[in-house]
């Protein structure tokens, strides 16, 4: 089994580049080394030297590889696409200088999706136009990726964006070629929206080229449905929380991609909220030893 483990800046609290409560990305480097990881993403274009020999020197000094980075964006705003343009151009440019290989392309959250995370009966849908030039921008920008930087790209399916629940996944990727588009597949999101991450894998696991692990606490997620409790608010109530203490099946999760001769890097997500006091160092610490205790190397 040639699969490695690697963290995320995520883990750090680091949603975007320009929040003042993030720590430094040499922190974040050095912590994640220190936790017993050999891989990291880039997080937010712009976090992270966009000079390759600064963060390139950084990389080496912590025995460190990067190995993918995400475009989140706004997706669903027509208007906002040519910031999607540019982080995605931006995101390619550093992976390739770095030789990392996966390009996440995600939907980020919408104020008319955010009220209903977890609920998809309730959720508001696209119409057909909106939808077609949804796909279309998407679509245009995994092209990018793999054709324009030679990036294998994923979509990743993300709570309270308009690509959150599994019907809309499988539409999509009914709609954009294959060769272009493969998945990058996120247990906890999967999870929030009401769908079984490992059926998803096995249906889907020729179509995965890469893996984010999350965790869903199952009380939290049965208390903010119950309440009709929208995403941000779920955050910060813990939904998220440490990989084995929640409501996937990571046992299972393994053997799917040992089924499946999956080959590469999973990446630990433990998406937190800095005003929840978080301990990041002790999460990414025990979020690996949970995994290599259940035969991840």
């Amino acid at each position: 089994m040639s699969i490695r483990i690697s963290n995320a800046p995520c883990s750090w609290g680091v949603e975007f580049a320009e929040d003042d409560r993030n720590p430094t990305w040499k922190t974040v480097l050095k912590q994640c080394a220190a936790a017993g990881y050999k891989g990291i993403e880039l997080g937010p274009v712009g976090f992270m030297p966009e000079d390759p020999a600064v963060l390139g020197e950084a990389l080496a000094a912590h025995d460190l590889e990067l190995i993918g980075g995400v475009v989140f964006r706004a997706y669903h705003d027509p208007d906002a696409f040519d910031d999607v343009l540019d982080a995605t151009h931006r995101t390619a440019k550093a992976l390739k200088a770095h030789g990392a290989q996966h390009l996440v392309l995600i939907d980020s959250i919408s104020p008319r999706r955010a009220p209903t995370a977890g609920r998809a009966g309730e959720a508001v849908q696209m119409d057909k136009a909106e939808w077609l030039a949804y796909r279309d921008r998407i679509a245009e920008t995994a092209r990018i990726g793999s054709e324009e930087y030679g990036l294998t790209v994923g979509i990743h399916a993300h709570a309270a964006g308009f690509m959150d629940f599994e019907p809309e996944l499988e539409r999509l990727l009914n709609e954009v070629d294959e060769s272009i588009l493969k998945i990058c597949f996120d247990t906890g999101h999967h999870s929030y929206a009401g769908f079984d991450p490992v059926a998803f894998m096995k249906k889907h696991v020729d179509r995965i080229s890469y893996m984010h692990f999350k965790d869903i606490d199952p009380r939290v997620k049965a208390d903010v449905i119950a309440k009709r409790t929208g995403f941000y608010d779920a955050c910060g109530q813990g939904i998220f929380c440490n990989l084995g203490e929640g409501d996937v099946d990571f046992p299972a999760v393994r053997q799917v991609l040992l089924d499946a001769d999956f080959q590469g890097w999973c990446t630990v997500e433990q998406d937190c909220d800095p005003l929840l006091d978080p301990d990041p160092v002790g999460d990414a610490r025990k979020n690996r030893e949970y995994l290599e205790s259940i035969g991840f190397s």
